[in-house]
């Protein structure tokens, strides 16, 4: 026992950076705001979230399945994607990857530093409507919305959105973001383009 124990220490005291989450990193980080009716409220429940990081709420969604929130940096830079449950409030970081390839705010952001994207947003967006054209015939990709690590765009029938997918800016693969369900609407908050 005392052998476990020490070995826990010296893990958890050895002062590597690789295993422990970032300062930012949200990983397991969920807020609980109540019962969500309209985009308004769902804005609000993702400010209480956002605020833990000094982020504010850029766009906002509504789906069949819930509400999609960007949270962007004080200079209006992307930071992360969260998800609103309609009838709990509850806030967490998006599934996929919000989680995966963030490299600031996701579960790779311990040890990692964010760089200049091999993939660029022209890229990100012909990698998007190449995926596109295999999987969803009829879908193409709007401009990319940049986080750390990736890049989402929505995906758009006849110009109309319909959904939204991810292309992570160091490899190029795509993840289309199947949990929103239909696309219902959406806002932007005052002052973002």
């Amino acid at each position: 026992m005392a052998a476990l124990i020490a070995s826990i220490m010296w893990i958890g005291g050895n002062g590597s950076p690789s295993w422990r989450p970032g300062p930012k990193t949200m990983t397991g980080v969920t807020s609980r705001e109540g019962v969500v009716h309209n985009l308004t409220e769902a804005s609000r429940a993702a400010q209480s979230f956002a605020n833990r990081w000094g982020l504010h709420v850029g766009e906002i969604m509504r789906f069949t399945n819930g509400y999609y929130a960007q949270l962007l940096d004080a200079h209006g830079k992307g930071a992360t994607e969260v998800l609103i449950n309609p009838s709990s409030g509850l806030v967490q970081p998006e599934f996929g990857p919000a989680m995966m390839w963030n490299t600031a705010y996701g579960m790779m952001a311990a040890g990692t530093r964010p760089g200049t994207p091999e993939i660029g947003p022209g890229q990100a967006v012909r990698n998007a409507d190449r995926w596109l054209s295999e999987h969803h015939t009829g879908l193409h990709a709007a401009g990319p919305d940049q986080f750390p690590g990736y890049y989402t765009l929505h995906t758009l029938r006849d110009d109309h959105l319909v959904g939204m997918l991810s292309v992570n800016a160091s490899t190029g693969a795509v993840w289309y973001h199947t949990w929103h369900g239909r696309f219902l609407h959406m806002q932007q908050q005052p002052g973002r383009a």
